[in-house]
């Protein structure tokens, strides 16, 4: 379909998502919603403060309303915890934001699991990583998303297709395996134990890299009829880099870039997620309201 060393590159995917996303913005408000992200950034970590800062941006071009707290680095847990036992309780915030990754005296997945599930737009509580097993309705994590969307914005499928998927992280690789089962995707998951990788790339037909390791993939490791997407991202004194050394597009079908690739799909899924979390909390509480009349 395409050349070899397609460039799989998001923006155009990323505006469209964005003019989708602030129609329905524009319709919520009219109905006298106003959507809110209430984001936590525990400071000490340039990358995660970057990023909060980037998607605070796209906020204000989508009209949504974007909450955006430092912490000290040596904020307690127990406080963190107030907090989101606070913001859960408030009904006009509708998603909240715990940026990672948290200093090392802080519990990261007890403070993401207490995260009310449907202000959850991470997608990282263990109810919505629940829901991602079962493909039942709940709140899916954005990168695992941005993956399957972009293979089929540019017209790949991956039903019936041999995907080697590099990395089994809680936040990318467990809810990426549910998602490509349910495309009917044949998968091999490799990681850190894995002991040929190359063996597992050379059967692929597409290949998913979410691991974090600046250029782990080389140009000798692929093949002609490979699609790549590469959902690792690493900050380096060069800028962010991805898990594929960038010469390898040159050699396989399609790959996408880092930057340009993944992280602008998966930012713009975030949102889409809010929209998604009040249409959720709205339901809940029309369901809570007709059970209190009907008593």
């Amino acid at each position: 379909m395409y050349p070899l060393g397609k460039l799989l590159e998001t923006a155009a995917l990323a505006s469209e998502i964005l003019d989708h996303l602030s129609i329905e913005v524009k319709q919520l408000k009219e109905k006298g919603i106003e959507p809110t992200i209430s984001v936590i950034v525990v400071q000490g970590d340039p990358a995660s403060e970057c990023y909060a800062k980037v998607k605070q941006r796209i906020a204000r071009r989508l009209g949504i309303r974007y909450l955006l707290t430092f912490v000290h680095s040596q904020v307690t847990e127990t406080e963190l915890l107030e907090r989101i036992k606070w913001l859960n309780r408030c009904p006009t915030i509708h998603g909240i934001i715990l940026e990672l990754p948290l200093p090392k005296h802080l519990d990261a997945a007890r403070l993401a699991a207490a995260i009310s599930p449907e202000k959850d737009i991470d997608g990282l509580t263990p109810s919505n990583k629940l829901a991602c097993f079962t493909g039942n309705k709940g709140l899916y994590p954005a990168t695992p998303l941005a993956c399957i969307r972009i293979m089929n914005y540019f017209g790949y499928t991956l039903e019936g297709k041999n995907v080697t998927l590099i990395g089994h992280g809680e936040t990318v690789g467990k809810p990426l395996v549910q998602l490509l089962l349910r495309e009917n995707a044949t998968l091999t998951v490799c990681h850190k134990y894995t002991k040929d990788l190359r063996m597992h790339i050379e059967k692929a037909d597409v290949l998913i890299t979410a691991v974090g390791k600046v250029g782990l993939i080389s140009a000798d490791m692929v093949h002609r009829n490979l699609i790549i997407i590469d959902a690792g991202i690493s900050e380096t004194k060069n800028g962010i880099m991805g898990d594929v050394q960038p010469e390898v597009a040159e050699f396989v079908k399609a790959m996408t870039p880092v930057p340009g690739g993944v992280g602008k799909v998966t930012t713009m899924l975030l949102f889409e997620n809010l929209i998604k979390a009040v249409h959720l909390q709205t339901s809940k509480r029309k369901r809570e309201v007709d059970q209190r009349e009907s008593l």
